[in-house]
């Protein structure tokens, strides 16, 4: 019976592990495509200027929701409690809500489905945290 909890809670832990690094790839795919059309108005920027313009440029800050939850994984994952499976549930809800596009949501939705419009590595990282959320029903 313990071995089959720590078992459980071993799944858990590499699961959000494993969302936490889609989540990433995905906001690191954003980031850039925000990046390319930020220096098309204003020149080029170096990676410390990006590193200040996404956390406190206008622009980036639709990006934040991304990096939040990610914070909010990351501190489950060091938590000294035990990571819970309510909490995994609600963890993976919150990244479904998230990553749904629409063309008259909140702002992080329409600027997420323009986004996915007119870059392809959006498409490819949206559709690899896609699959995962979708595996885990």
């Amino acid at each position: 019976m313990a071995s089959n909890i720590l078992q459980q809670r071993i799944h858990q832990h590499q699961h959000l592990r494993d969302l936490r690094n889609k989540l990433l790839h995905l906001h690191k795919a954003l980031i850039e495509t925000e990046r390319i059309a930020y220096e098309q108005v204003s020149g080029r920027v170096s990676n410390r200027e990006l590193l200040q313009l996404v956390i406190s440029h206008e622009q980036f800050a639709w990006l934040h929701s991304i990096s939040e939850l990610v914070v909010q994984i990351d501190e489950t994952l060091v938590a000294d409690e035990p990571v819970s499976l309510e909490n995994v549930q609600s963890l993976i809800a919150n990244a479904r809500m998230l990553i749904s596009p629409s063309e008259v949501g909140n702002t992080f939705a329409r600027k997420y489905y323009a986004a996915l419009q007119r870059e392809p590595d959006v498409v490819l990282a949206h559709a690899d945290v896609s699959q995962f959320l979708a595996s885990e029903k």
